[in-house]
């Protein structure tokens, strides 16, 4: 007798069952329309890359994250994320693109990282980049939060905020009090929601910072208020490096680059706490919470950095861009209740023929199909009660019953799954009827 081997998935790995998958996908479809819509050119890069291309920029974290091995005699790895592939990719195929170059990807990524509630070792990353020539315009700093808010409205989002800063303005603003490396600072600031500023404070003093310094520090991070008010207060901090005044002038232009576009005032907002891949961006920083959860975290992120692809080709490739981990983003959402309302039915109308009407049944089915009325057909056998028992698990909101009866009187049974109404419809009646309720 052959043994039966326990179905079961690695930890880490997400699997949905239908109705969870289509959730997923038309979160997927809104976003890849999005980018689509703005300008965004899809690729798609190989899951399975040479290691020493994945690891170019060093090992450390990523190297002990990274799912590698050996497969003759070449090294290969597994992607972890969808900006090294773009890097080598620009750099391979540089003559024959033109740019800047928009391209959006969305794919599967791993990192062999602790698994746990809410975060996966293989999940799905969705991202768009700009990518210039030897230099880009800020004007793309600016256009993405307009992406950002399109793609959240659509997601069915209104309360959200895209917090953005510019790593410019900290790295002088921390060099005017005399600290050149604001790595850990910065780290240590990264935590204040999580520890609170009185714990932010006494970890920066543990780092041997004066008291005017921690104060000044704490001072720094609480600016707040409108937009032109932060600026002004950003503005009369008597600062006077040359990278921090740079920062400003760069930020506020992000801001009416956005409010040119029409992205909404309380959609995006000047934070002095956000900095954002410490040692990768260079500029424009954002990340997008959306404001009744919190405690989900940023659902968006991004930024500006120098030089995409520094370890594959000579030429200087600055960007912009931002990704949403949509397998995290799903989960979270789902765990919060708030993905109720993309969950529908497959189909518009599934028909439930009797045996002596399965010819007419299938008639109508290609005449509806024909139609671009997305209809199943039941071909089973067995009671009525089952079949519309079957419709309801499937949450079809209609059904047609094709009985000896429709088909003498030319007309055919239509009930609303909902209320469990009827009414009889010719079939052009019937084509009519559902049409107009797939547009509403």
């Amino acid at each position: 007798m052959t043994d039966i081997v326990q179905p079961s998935t690695l930890p880490g790995f997400m699997e949905l069952l239908p109705e969870d998958q289509r959730v997923f996908n038309r979160m997927k479809d809104i976003i890849r329309k999005n980018y689509e819509e703005k300008g965004f050119l899809p690729i798609d890069t190989p899951v399975l890359e040479k290691q020493e291309v994945l690891l170019a920029k060093g090992g450390g974290e990523t190297e002990k994250q990274i799912y590698a091995f050996k497969k003759g005699n070449t090294d290969l790895a597994m992607r972890f994320d969808l900006t090294v592939p773009l890097a080598r990719y620009v750099a391979q195929h540089y003559s024959d693109l033109s740019f800047p170059f928009r391209r959006y990807h969305i794919g599967k990524v791993y990192r062999g990282e602790r698994a746990q509630k809410g975060r996966f070792r293989e999940f799905y990353q969705c991202d768009i980049d700009i990518i210039g020539n030897g230099k880009l315009s800020l004007f793309n700093d600016g256009e993405i939060p307009s992406i950002i808010e399109s793609t959240f409205m659509d997601l069915g989002f209104s309360d959200f905020t895209i917090h953005i800063n510019n790593r410019k303005i900290l790295n002088g603003f921390y060099r005017s009090l005399g600290i050149d490396d604001s790595t850990e600072v910065l780290r240590i600031v990264d935590k204040l929601d999580k520890i609170g500023l009185e714990a932010v404070k006494e970890e920066l003093q543990a780092l041997g910072l004066s008291d005017a310094s921690v104060s000044a520090i704490a001072d720094f991070i609480a600016i707040d208020g409108t937009t032109q008010e932060v600026f002004e207060a950003l503005r009369a901090l008597p600062v006077e490096e040359a990278e921090f005044s740079e920062g400003v002038a760069e930020l506020e232009a992000v801001f009416d680059i956005a409010y040119a576009l029409g992205v909404k005032k309380e959609h995006i907002k000047p934070d002095m706490k956000i900095a954002r891949g410490l040692d990768y961006y260079t500029g424009t920083v954002y990340e997008t919470i959306l404001d009744k959860y919190p405690s989900i975290g940023s659902v968006c992120s991004g930024g500006r950095y120098d030089n995409l692809a520094a370890h594959y080709t000579k030429q200087s490739l600055p960007g912009v861009g931002i990704s949403i981990g949509l397998s995290r983003l799903y989960y979270q959402l789902n765990e919060a209740g708030l993905l109720d309302d993309f969950t529908d039915s497959a189909l518009d109308v599934l028909i439930l023929p009797f045996e002596e009407t399965k010819r007419e049944s299938l008639a109508l089915l290609k005449t509806l199909r024909d139609a671009g009325i997305c209809a199943g057909y039941y071909g089973e056998s067995g009671k009525m009660g089952k079949k519309f028992k079957y419709a309801d698990q499937l949450r079809v909101p209609y059904c047609i019953v094709v009985g000896l009866s429709e088909i003498e009187s030319g007309a055919v049974t239509l009930r609303d799954m909902e209320n469990g109404k009827e009414e009889r419809l010719s079939p052009d009646a019937l084509v009519e009827y559902l049409r107009d309720k797939k547009r509403d």
